[in-house]
Parts: structure tokens; sequence; C-alpha cells
């Protein structure tokens, strides 16, 4: 997942041969996905960037048949369905008015991540839609029936208008990291360490997105390294908030003044797309650990490995030192399975989560919320074994 990928994702679904692909290759006006007659062409989703007018970018996956037999289409069935977590508005396409339970395992899906979806039935050249099968549709779902031909261009045109409809706005209207925290001509200081993880010659994505959101809010953004954050506090300037890398929150902490605000990149991502009430309601768990419990760490990205790791290395390391109790480790790169049944966790600790969409972020936690298992993040979880887990929650009392 690249940060290129912070667009409203749409999914295309339903049975092989339905006329997925020719569907994608209409919206998108180009040959993005392969079209034959034979069922089962499109073997692993497939992915596109696109322009839509009302929109703006955004990637379009075309999946494999949700019909597709043997072992190797369970396989790609399987491919199919982890897709729909991760999109943030589906299109079900049907054909021959043919509307069974291979549709309704969908639907149910749809419904169970809150995802927002149509029913387009297509080659309506060949087999026009028929009432009967609109009625029997609407039994289980309100959800729009658009007829589609390939070669209609106002049919075209009115499905790309349902989408733009039916798009939920905060998968494509940006929000702002510091709403709320902060006011015009605010002074915000920015501490970034660098060490061997940060990219040479460049900054991080959250570090990026935070200079450019206090930017958009009006606010003196001042940016610096944790090794001349006290000479900056010699000058007599006092910054209304200071965000720091979560790593650095024990020599940071000494050297903020008390009367200043702190928080970190970390904690910003988390009100910004996780469900921050249950982060701050499960990082105090951390203090009930006990012997053998098992944490799993969901980090967004995938990146080489470092000594100095943050997910790998220095959380596990913390934790064990805080609570003094023999605990184990498992880890979830991208937006792939989960090591062993969520049942066996007893806390998830989720990464800042920069690189991924809300959408993404909140459908891989929601497992763990249904069932009461403590989530938190990598952030609030670092100032809570560093006993600065109020001070640093503090710049969002009563605002989230």
């Amino acid at each position: 997942m690249k940060g290129k990928d912070l667009k409203p994702h749409i999914g295309i679904f339903g049975r092989r041969n339905v006329g997925k692909s020719s569907l994608i290759n209409a919206i998108t006006r180009q040959e993005v996905s392969i079209v034959s007659a034979e069922a089962g062409t499109t073997t692993d989703p497939v992915k596109k960037s696109i322009e839509i007018f009302g929109i703006g970018p955004a990637i379009i996956h075309d999946t494999a048949g949700v019909d597709d037999t043997g072992v190797l289409g369970k396989k790609r069935v399987e491919k199919t369905m982890n897709v729909i977590p991760i999109v943030d508005f589906a299109i079900l396409v049907i054909a021959d008015n043919v509307f069974g339970n291979s549709e309704l395992d969908l639907i149910n899906q749809f419904n169970e991540y809150d995802l927002p979806f149509i029913l387009v039935h297509s080659k309506i050249d060949l087999y026009p839609l028929l009432q009967t099968t609109i009625d029997e549709i609407q039994k289980h779902t309100d959800a729009p029936i658009l007829e589609f031909n390939l070669y209609n261009e106002e049919l075209l045109n009115n499905l790309v208008n349902i989408i733009i409809e039916k798009m939920p706005e905060n998968a494509y209207n940006s929000k702002s990291l510091f709403k709320d925290l902060i006011k015009p001509k605010d002074i915000i200081l920015l501490v970034t360490p660098i060490d061997s993880e940060a990219p040479e010659g460049r900054m991080i994505l959250p570090q990026v997105m935070a200079i450019r959101d206090i930017l958009d809010n009006y606010g003196i953004c001042i940016t610096l390294r944790e090794t001349e954050l006290e000479d900056f506090f010699e000058t007599g300037i006092k910054p209304h908030l200071v965000v720091t890398d979560s790593q650095a929150f024990e020599f940071v902490n000494k050297v903020v003044p008390t009367d200043v605000k702190l928080t970190s990149f970390s904690i910003l991502f988390a009100r910004f797309r996780g469900n921050f009430p249950k982060y701050i309601e499960g990082t105090p768990f951390i203090s009930k650990l006990q012997d053998n419990d098992k944490i799993l760490l969901l980090e967004s990205c995938t990146h080489q490995l470092s000594c100095e790791d943050i997910g790998r290395h220095k959380i596990p390391k913390w934790l064990r030192e805080f609570t003094g109790k023999d605990l184990f480790f498992d880890h979830s790169s991208g937006l792939s399975t989960f090591p062993r049944p969520i049942e066996e966790y007893q806390l998830v600790i989720q990464c800042g989560g920069c690189v991924i969409t809300e959408k993404q972020l909140n459908n891989r936690l929601k497992p763990f919320i249904k069932k009461n298992i403590p989530i938190s993040n990598y952030g609030l979880t670092i100032a809570y074994v560093h006993g600065i887990f109020e001070r640093v929650i503090a710049p969002y009392k009563n605002i989230y």
C-alpha cells in the first residue's frame, strides 16, 4: 500500500463472465482489464488509477468471479472477498437476470462492512433486465439497480453519476489533521528525529502531511530535530503545540514545558483515521497484561526491518520492561491476514496508518472491536509506557 493509494477505492464484484472487466474498461475508457468470453479470465484482483469528475482520482478494483470452482478457484474467491474491507464503494454486476446465493453472499459482506453499493445488470443488449429480477433483488436490498450496455453512452454516464452520488464524501474529501487543535497564526513545532529508518533526502509521509495541514490552517510551522529542541526553547518562543515522533517521547517530554501541549504524529493519525475513543479506552489495558499474553501489532505498510524498527523491536521491548511480563508478539503488515485467530489476542496495537484509507484501517480493527479485544495505537502505547498518556491526550479532550 502506497501513499498514492490514499484515494477512494471502488470494487467491481460478481460471478464469472458477467461483464465486470468490460464495465471497468468502459468507466476508465481504457483497456485496463482483459476481456474474454471465457469464464474466469480475471484470476486476481487488478487495480487501476482513474479520474472521476466530481470525485477526482480513484482506485478501481477488478476481481475474480465469486462462483469460481476448484482449488485455485477457491483461492481466487478468497482474494476477491478480501477486497471488500478495503474499498469505499462496490458495484455488484449481474447478467442474464441471474440473482442467487453468490450475489446474496456478496450483499451480506457489503452490509457487514457498511459498504455502500449498487447493482448493475450488464449485457442488456442480449438479456434485458426483467421486472421479476428487480422484484427478487428488492426483497434483499434497496440498493439502486442500473442497466448497462457497453455501447450506450447515456447508460454509462448515468452509472458514473450514481457512483458520484452514492460514494461516501469522507472517501474523497480530505479532512484536517489539526482540526479543532489549532487556529490561524498558532505556532506548531514539529520534532522529527532522523534515524536509520528515515528515508534518504526526504521526509516521511506523516511529517509532510502535518506540514501541509498546518499551512492549510494558516498556522506557523517550525520543524527541527530533537537535538535542537533545547536550543529552540532558549529562544523564548512558546509554541501552541509540539508534535513529535512517538519514539522521542521520553526525551521531548522532559524538554517541553508542562504548560505547552504535546502530542505525536502517530496520535494525530489515530484521531484522523482510527477509532480514537476505542484507542483511548483500550490503551490502559496494558497495565493488565499477564505472562503469556499475545499482542498483535498491525503495520499498515511493508518495509525493510532494522534494529531501530518501532513495531518489531522497540514497542515489544518497552512493553516487556513496563509490565515485567513474558509477552508474545505477532505482526501483520499491509492488509494481510492475521497470524492466528483473533480470539487468541489480548491486545492489538495499530500503527499510525498514514498510508491506508480511513475505511481500510477501521475495517481492519472492526473484528477486534466486535470481540471486545482492547485496541491501542503506536503513539498512545509509547506514551502510556513512558508515563505521559494523560499529557499527550490532553489536547484532544472534549473534541474526539
